[in-house]
């Protein structure tokens, strides 16, 4: 495998088209993909980058049925929702697809019946779930039950999110269909399975002998393959997907992950006709998968697997971006804790997104996105190094030297060590690029920044301008030279302010011109003129954030305080009981919540209570309020909360019993 290849073939996990993007999408897989995208295009590699939207599949026959349209009506109206918040994020595809497209229908029949000649796909008579209310077989998305595994509920027919397995709709313990909430039968039908168990020991040896997988990818794809692979299903009873091309298959379609893979191909294909130029020579010099750490057997494995049978040279490498958790807690679209990218661009540019995303942590770790970290980060190392040294070089030198660039003096010691940065910084971060270690790459670009801040104040130019004018020219020449660095070598990470900084400088910011990766270390010559230049990273005030943090809280209360119906087993499942109010303080930063402390006669607990609004901590002191003492505990604003205090939902008037005894239950 050569990583000096001449063509690159990178890819992004297919966005589902079930909703927009949130910031996990972004993080895990999009910008990474397009920081390695960019980087190659400036070192001179040929370069497609290419995505789709993954338009099939049950959660959207589902959702379609729900809202009495049509599937099609749900994909295109998402599609277009996921293609806006990617090009807000300004991830630079060549070519965006659709999987509902007619090109992506004609690949995928035909790539399934390549395989079903080969005998790698046959039929099978099994046991389904189906519904005799609605009369029809049930798809894995349509039937939820209990996981039997890890007894973890509302696990999918495909999946269970507690456990992480994947099942079968027939191995849930009490199953339901999700459109009219009966009891499914076992019955039999015929279906097609791929032959997964064939390529057991070819995935295995793929797998072991490709050093270019990352740890958690080689780590998650053994774990499966060790316990054995399993024949798997690729076709489903359904209207809403790719029509099984044979012709005892009336009713069938083609599994969505057998042919989801394929819209890296068709999308590709797509651009091809487009540009009158073939795709296959990019796959076969290197292709490169990004993707979220949730997929990554059905892309080391059942993917591979697929590419063995067809006969297809296999992936370069496969990228997972582990999670993003915001704020300490997982998100959740459900309970509305999250962040949508469009909402995201609305307020702030991309490149803080980009930046903080990949500042925060490794891409194969875990990380969490928190605003007050954010506005941190932001502030102390854009603003405060990178923005601050490329304002105080381009302000001196309009100031002391007419915005030109100054021909510079000898150089001494220290001038050489700066020189000698400028031209080695590329070089590394180049190559913790080409490794997929994006942060690394990164902070040398801060390091060298912050180098120039350092160089800057030791040189004093503000003073040699008077004193020694050639030692303040080297100075600022050298400043200039740096700032030039920093614009080429953050392009990959921050494009629009990368252009911005290369502006200022007089360097072109033509859209049509190719930025080259070697040129980073070319010299402005002295004598260039600079365009005036105004701050380039403004600082974000606690106020903007505070907002932020109050609206997306505002948002997971709404949503948990929704009315719903329960049983009354449910509802004895509460542990409600009189408590004494006996501590009480603001919560800082919040301009809503309080932190209590409260006796309920055997314990006392914590609780955070957004209450602030209504109530000065001296009004709640003594009070004898309704508690619910069972409630798991959660952080807010990182302040362990152990309870809740009930109040009225508009009003936030809490619930009181002056002459109840503390500890006393509800009833």
């Amino acid at each position: 495998m050569n990583k000096d290849s001449s063509k690159l073939f990178i890819t992004c996990a297919l966005p589902y088209a079930n909703g927009p993007c949130h910031l996990g999408h972004l993080r895990s897989t999009y910008i990474p993909a397009d920081i390695y995208a960019r980087y190659h295009r400036m070192k001179g590699t040929d370069v497609l980058f290419v995505c789709a939207t993954d338009e099939h599949g049950t959660p959207i026959a589902v959702q379609a049925e729900k809202e009495g349209i049509s599937p099609m009506d749900i994909a295109t109206r998402n599609y277009e929702l996921i293609r806006k918040d990617l090009e807000l994020s300004d991830i630079s595809f060549d070519n965006f697809s659709r999987t509902t497209d007619p090109l992506h229908y004609e690949i995928s029949q035909n790539f399934f019946l390549d395989l079903y000649q080969k005998n790698c796909i046959y039929p099978k008579t099994i046991q389904q779930l189906y519904c005799g209310d609605c009369d029809r077989f049930l798809p894995d998305r349509y039937v939820e039950g209990t996981c039997p595994h890890c007894s973890g509920e509302g696990a999918r027919g495909d999946h269970c999110e507690t456990c992480g397995r994947h099942l079968e709709p027939v191995q849930l313990v009490e199953p339901k269909c999700l459109i009219c909430q009966s009891n499914p039968e076992i019955r039999e039908s015929n279906q097609y399975y791929f032959r997964l168990s064939h390529f057991q020991e070819q995935l295995k040896e793929c797998i072991q002998d490709n050093p270019e997988l990352p740890a958690n990818v080689r780590n998650y794809t053994m774990q499966w393959i060790n316990e054995g692979l399993k024949d798997w299903i690729l076709t489903r009873d359904m209207d809403w997907g790719i029509p099984v091309p044979l012709d005892d298959a009336e009713g069938k379609i083609i599994y969505v992950w057998g042919e989801a893979f394929l819209g890296y191909i068709s999308s590709a294909a797509q651009w091809a006709r487009r540009e009158n130029t073939p795709w296959e020579p990019y796959w076969d010099d290197r292709a490169v998968h990004f993707i979220g750490k949730d997929i990554i057997y059905h892309h080391s494995i059942f993917w591979q697997a697929m590419l063995m049978a067809y006969g297809c040279k296999l992936p370069y490498n496969i990228v997972a971006g582990e999670y993003l958790s915001l704020e300490g807690l997982k998100m959740s679209t459900s309970k509305n804790w999250v962040i949508w990218a469009a909402d995201f661009m609305e307020k702030f540019d991309s490149d803080l997104l980009r930046y903080y995303l990949v500042a925060n942590a490794p891409l194969t770790r875990d990380t969490d996105f928190s605003w007050d970290d954010f506005q941190r980060r932001v502030n102390d190392e854009l603003a405060d190094v990178v923005g601050n040294f490329l304002h105080r070089t381009f302000s001196f030198t309009h100031r002391f030297f007419q915005g030109e660039i100054p021909q510079p003096g000898s150089f001494n010691d220290y001038d050489q060590e700066v020189k000698d940065e400028i031209i080695a910084t590329p070089k590394r971060v180049g190559e913790y690029i080409e490794s997929f270690d994006f942060r690394e790459g990164l902070k040398e670009i801060i390091k060298l920044a912050k180098l120039g801040n350092k160089y800057f104040n030791d040189q004093e130019p503000w003073k040699t301008v008077k004193e020694e004018g050639d030692r303040s020219a080297t100075t600022l020449y050298l400043c200039n030279q740096l700032a030039k660095v920093i614009s080429v070598i953050i392009s990959p990470y921050l494009p629009v302010k990368a252009g911005e900084m290369r502006e200022i400088l007089g360097l072109s910011h033509d859209k049509n011109d190719i930025l080259k990766w070697e040129d980073s270390t070319q010299f402005i010559p002295a004598g260039t003129s600079l365009i005036k230049a105004k701050p380039l990273f403004a600082k974000i005030d606690d106020e903007t954030i505070e907002k932020e943090k109050n609206a997306l809280y505002t948002n997971l209360e709404e949503t948990e305080t929704m009315d719903n119906l329960i049983s009354i087993e449910d509802f004895a499942k509460l542990d409600l009981r009189v408590g004494k109010i006996i501590g009480a303080e603001k919560v800082k930063g919040s301009e809503k919540l309080l932190k209590l402390m409260v006796d309920v006669k055997d314990k006392q607990l914590q609780i955070v209570a957004g209450l602030a609004t209504k109530y000065s901590s001296e009004d709640l002191l003594n009070q004898k309020v309704i508690i619910l003492v069972n409630l798991k505990p959660a952080k807010l604003f990182g302040i362990k909360s152990e309870g809740m205090v009930l109040a009225a939902g508009d009003s936030s008037c809490i619930l009181t019993a002056p002459d109840a005894g503390v500890g006393e239950g509800i009833r």
